[in-house]
């Protein structure tokens, strides 16, 4: 739900969302104009959170930053501008489309995230 700042979980069956992460959402991550999710086969939820440049990931311990965690947007390796998609490989490669760089970003994340 990018215009609400939300990503909303919709159970079978279910017409009305949860809130599971941003604008409504207690103990969660602040978002801002979330366009993307994955949820990879461990469970963790990965956002591609558009307007704040970067890319979060549920945990156990709640959400944290792992792309683009350095405030702002940029061009260097560590930072991302207006990023809109993610997707992953065999080996837990992270690949972004970093939208207004012109790029796409290659990122290794490890499995230990929060």
């Amino acid at each position: 739900d990018s215009d609400n700042d939300r990503i909303q979980l919709f159970q079978p069956g279910n017409l009305n969302g949860t809130t599971v992460a941003g604008n409504g959402a207690p103990g969660t991550i602040e978002l801002s104009y979330p366009v993307s999710v994955v949820l990879e086969a461990a469970g963790y939820l990965f956002i591609v959170d558009c307007q704040n440049n970067r890319i979060v990931v549920s945990g156990p311990n709640g959400f944290l930053c792992i792309v683009g965690c350095s405030g702002g947007w940029g061009s260097g390796s560590d930072k991302l501008f207006y990023p809109y998609n993610m997707a992953f490989d065999s080996y837990g490669n992270i690949y972004v489309a970093d939208t207004y760089n012109s790029r796409i970003q290659k990122f290794y994340v490890s499995g230990n995230f929060c």
